[in-house]
């Protein structure tokens, strides 16, 4: 099955593809979901919450979940060994963000945003690469995000996985060349999902929703660049900035943009996401220290 073209021929190339998508019960990764299996590809959803993901994927035509940490190769092992064909596309979705002061954050937090947005993504990566080299085909698709390459107050450590995650795709891409498998990232600018609630969204950086990042995650079957902002123009107007704006004019832009909302959040909108990534920092601490 060949998965690239030109035009359309990309979608039509979907028919009957087998596509995993981690962290794929909410958000991006649900709104990837959903069109990918609009363009009949065979959806697979992995998730650490199995349930929520199991209710998506049965709103889904065709789409099945199964329980899968990113963070844990043995859960990558069992999770392929429910699908029941190679895997021809892999979206690395699977993320959380934190936000606050970085001398607040608790070790477990910072354990935990290293080992899913940057360990789950390494992981996911190993597990699909070595049957799509065997086959001379496959795509893999990280989504990092715009804090991979803009460094923003109340975002220490998950800046850090972000441009890590950056880093390793830009480095498998060229590792790979020419095996017939692409590497591509996703940069997405603030997205209105969970992930975001509680912060003043707007300001230093655009808006998107979910949707839009899941048309940009399809669209690398086509163009398979290898990174691709959300919206398009936000990666080589940073460039820009950073080849040609002496730091004290930016740092004046940024005041102005009021970049440290980061800093800022709303406790209660937030409450819901800190709750469940609380319960998984400390879930995540007792499994490592056993």
């Amino acid at each position: 099955m060949a998965l690239f073209g030109t035009s359309r021929r990309h979608l039509d190339a979907l028919d009957g593809a087998t596509v995993v998508i981690t962290g794929g019960a909410r958000g991006i990764g649900a709104a990837t979901a959903r069109l990918f299996a609009g363009h009949g590809a065979r959806v697979w959803i992995g998730d650490v919450d199995r349930e929520v993901a199991e209710t998506t994927a049965a709103g889904i035509p065709g789409a099945r979940a199964a329980l899968l940490d990113v963070t844990d190769r043995a859960s990558w092992d069992a999770f392929l060994a429910e699908i029941d064909s190679p895997v021809d596309v892999l979206v690395n979705n699977a993320g959380v963000m934190p936000l606050g002061a970085f001398d607040s954050e608790a070790e477990a937090t910072t354990d935990l945003i290293l080992d899913v947005n940057v360990r789950g993504m390494l992981n996911g990566m190993r597990a699909a690469l070595p049957g799509m080299v065997a086959r001379g085909r496959g795509h893999i698709v990280n989504i990092a995000s715009m804090a991979g390459m803009i460094p923003i107050p109340g975002m220490v450590t998950y800046n850090a996985s972000k441009y890590a995650a950056l880093g390793a795709s830009l480095g498998a891409r060229r590792e790979y060349d020419g095996t017939g498998v692409s590497v591509c990232a996703i940069l997405p600018a603030a997205v209105r999902t969970e992930l975001s609630s509680g912060a003043q969204l707007g300001g230093a950086l655009p808006t998107v929703d979910p949707e839009d990042v899941a048309a940009a995650v399809v669209d690398t079957l086509r163009t398979r660049a290898a990174r691709t902002s959300v919206p398009k123009w936000v990666a080589p107007g940073w460039s820009l900035v950073e080849a040609f704006v002496p730091e004290p004019v930016e740092r004046l832009a940024r005041r102005l943009a009021d970049d440290r909302r980061g800093l800022a959040l709303d406790a209660g909108a937030r409450r819901a996401y800190t709750d469940r990534i609380e319960r998984h920092a400390g879930a995540h601490a007792e499994e490592a220290a056993r």
